[in-house]
Formats: C-alpha cells, sequence, structure tokens
C-alpha cells in the first residue's frame, strides 16, 4: 500500500466564534481521486483553503510526506510547489496571456529559463486543448477556456497534488462538460486531486473516495458506490435524494 503524501489530523478552522471545521481527519495517497461533497456552507471549500494554507488553521495537523506545514517546518511557498489549486472563478492575470499566464509560475517561482518555461507551458496549453488559444488574453476567451488555462496553469508547475475548488460552479452549463472532461482525463492519468464539487455524477463516476461533508466534519466517507448505493447516514441520505431529484 502507498504511503499518504498528504494527512490531515483533527484539523479545525474558526471565524471568531464560529467554528466551520471540527476534527477534521483525512488521507490522500498518490492517484487518489477524492471527491468532498456537501451542500453550501458546510465547509468545504474552507477545509481546500486550510489544506492550501489560504487559511490559518486554529487547530490539529497538515502532514506532507509526513512534515507538518502548520508548524512552519516547510515554508509555504515550497510547500505550494507540491501542492497546487485550482479556483472557482479561476485567478487568471487579465493583463497576460493564456501562454503567459502558464509561463508566470515557472519563471519566477521554479526560477526555470524562459525558453523552457514556454516548452512547459505550451505543452500543458496543448493538454487541456487550448494550445489554438495561447496568444489570448482571459477577456476573450469563455469561463470553460478560461478554467482550461487555469488548469493548464496548475499543471505546469507539475504538483503532486491538485486540489480543485469546485471548479464549474462559475460556468455557463454549457461549459461545464469541457472542463470535467479534462479533469476525467487527468483522473485516468494518475494524478492525484482533491476536488470539492457539487456535479454528482462526476464524482460518482470518476472519484476513487467520497467525503461527505456537513455542518463542519465529514459525516460519512467511502467509495463512490459505497456513499451513492447505500449511505448510511440519514443526513447523506437526504443530501443526495435532493440532487438524485434534480
Amino acid at each position: 500500500m502507498s504511503e499518504n503524501i498528504l494527512e490531515i489530523r483533527h484539523l479545525v478552522k474558526n471565524f471568531g466564534g464560529n467554528e466551520v471545521l471540527k476534527d477534521i481527519n483525512f488521507n490522500v495517497k498518490k492517484g487518489d481521486v477524492i471527491c468532498v461533497i456537501g451542500a453550501s456552507g458546510s465547509g468545504k471549500s474552507t477545509l481546500l483553503r486550510c489544506i492550501n494554507m489560504l487559511e490559518t488553521v486554529s487547530g490539529g495537523q497538515i502532514l506532507f510526506h509526513g512534515e507538518n506545514i502548520v508548524s512552519g517546518k516547510l515554508s509555504v511557498a515550497a510547500y505550494r510547489k507540491k501542492v497546487g489549486m485550482v479556483f472557482q472563478n479561476f485567478n487568471l492575470f487579465y493583463n497576460m496571456s493564456a501562454l503567459k499566464n502558464c509561463m508566470v509560475g515557472l519563471r519566477r517561482v521554479l526560477k526555470i529559463d524562459k525558453l523552457n518555461a514556454r516548452r512547459i507551458a505550451i505543452n500543458y496549453l496543448h493538454k487541456v486543448g487550448m494550445a489554438p488559444f495561447i496568444n489570448a488574453r482571459p477577456r476573450q476567451l469563455s469561463g470553460g477556456q478560461q478554467q482550461r488555462v487555469a488548469i493548464a496553469r496548475a499543471l505546469s508547475m507539475e504538483p503532486e497534488i491538485l486540489l480543485f475548488d469546485e471548479p464549474t460552479s462559475a460556468l455557463d452549463p454549457q461549459m461545464v462538460g469541457e472542463v470535467l472532461a479534462v479533469m476525467r482525463t487527468l483522473a485516468m492519468e494518475g494524478l492525484t486531486m482533491v476536488i470539492v464539487t457539487h456535479e454528482m455524477a462526476f464524482a460518482r463516476d470518476v472519484s476513487s473516495r467520497v467525503v461527505f461533508m456537513h455542518d463542519g466534519v465529514i459525516c460519512e466517507e467511502g467509495l463512490p458506490k459505497q456513499i451513492f448505493n447505500d449511505p448510511q447516514k440519514q443526513v447523506t441520505k437526504d443530501f443526495l435524494a435532493r440532487f438524485m431529484r434534480g
């Protein structure tokens, strides 16, 4: 059995007196595709932001290859080179082309020379079907195209784990499929991913494990067929029933 790349232990996050995450525990192994599902406000996105150290953790540990990131033993910048993130609102640089968006991290963070940075960036833009648009700026692209550029940018850093925070929630329905198709391909190729999503069919069909969150806790966790076909908790059943009706 492969070792854990990431271990979340007794993670707590408070905003003032409001405890948003309560004693969160789970592990991520190489090749895992973990879909985190749950109603809005259940703590899913906050969990991802804590994992990427975009939020200050109130308690617990985040272990990356056994090192506790929360303790400061590994710099956040070094950690984020290995644990990338794709945001729901793309977070592209609007004054840069698609190509330069993908090159900027390679040049500034990884200190790769311009020629090799360009080669790597074009390779990943090609991978997500955006090679014809390398010179386009974000405003010239559809939402789905912008998100695919954002995925290429994250892939260009060649992270060990890629986090997705509701990557299709800002897209028109006709654009959702093109982004999910890219993510399905990445899953089949063995990329390790943790995905917060409302796309239940994607979670059911693509994930290796599903985590259901409710009210700041992991209410239920297991294989997709277990969670979707035989949920054990009533709150899980109620949540999935609403989506099935939808």
